[in-house]
């Protein structure tokens, strides 16, 4: 069994919250050492807070995803930085822009992604980026913003932007879009992109698998991906894993388990 790092993970959600334990128990038992668990607004702050508490292999990052933008985003950006004077965190995320959806007002997401990306280098944190129907924006928004680092989470762009992260030293979370035979071109980027700018991720419990399309994802299914992206590069499930889970401590700062 490999120790594998969940880069992305809601637990927090109402979904989990019959079986939470369970979920955290089969994680455990496939080798997920630990999961980064984003927030998506301010209200979800505390809940994560609680939860990493009660889940040591869970760890929290706090931010405003843009999907989850109202009229209370600018205060809640001033209080995000309060927030994570106050309380440990790994990253601020789930932070971008989503062109994808209708009706959120897209100035009002770049405006909230600028400023939680200067709270971001000042707390000395990686983001975690959502960039739906918006990366070419979310990559000119990055290369401007000195000092910022992080992963740009369920990576779904060309090749030319892959690389165009790499250059400013981001990471790609890649999930369980990479498991569908259809998503050719982001096959082939996983098969030979650089590997230090690779990790996993579940983003449970939404994006399942191929093996497991329409039902509700976890992170224990993040087994599932590495042994599809160990495939895909002809490499042993070892040797992705080992790359990975050191790509995502280094980049969250997270604490090797006793042994």
């Amino acid at each position: 069994m490999h120790e594998i790092v969940d880069s992305h993970a809601h637990l927090d959600d109402g979904r989990f919250e019959p079986d939470l334990a369970a979920v955290m128990q089969r994680a455990s038992d496939v080798g997920v050492a630990a999961t980064v668990v984003p927030a998506t607004d301010r209200a979800s702050w505390p809940r994560i807070r609680e939860l990493c508490r009660r889940h040591p292999q869970a760890h929290p990052a706090y931010g405003l995803h843009p999907m989850f933008l109202n009229e209370n985003a600018c205060p809640d950006v001033d209080a995000l930085s309060s927030w994570l004077d106050a309380h440990h965190a790994v990253a601020v995320g789930e932070i971008g822009l989503d062109f994808h959806v209708e009706g959120i007002e897209r100035e009002l997401q770049r405006e909230i992604f600028a400023r939680q990306l200067e709270v971001a280098r000042a707390h000395k944190l990686p983001v975690i980026v959502h960039a739906r129907g918006a990366l070419e924006e979310v990559i000119h928004t990055l290369r401007r913003a000195d000092g910022v680092y992080g992963v740009v989470h369920s990576f779904s762009g060309s090749e030319q932007q892959a690389q165009q992260l790499w250059d400013i030293g981001f990471c790609l979370g890649i999930g369980g879009p990479v498991t569908y035979e259809r998503a050719r071109r982001l096959r082939r980027i996983v098969a030979s992109m650089p590997l230090h700018h690779l990790l996993l991720e579940s983003d449970a419990p939404d994006q399942p698998d191929a093996n497991h399309r329409g039902q509700r994802n976890e992170p224990a299914r993040v087994a599932g991906i590495l042994r599809c992206i160990a495939e895909l590069r002809g490499a042993p499930e070892a040797e992705i894993a080992a790359a990975t889970t050191a790509n995502a401590r280094r980049l969250f700062g997270l604490e090797r388990p006793p042994r």
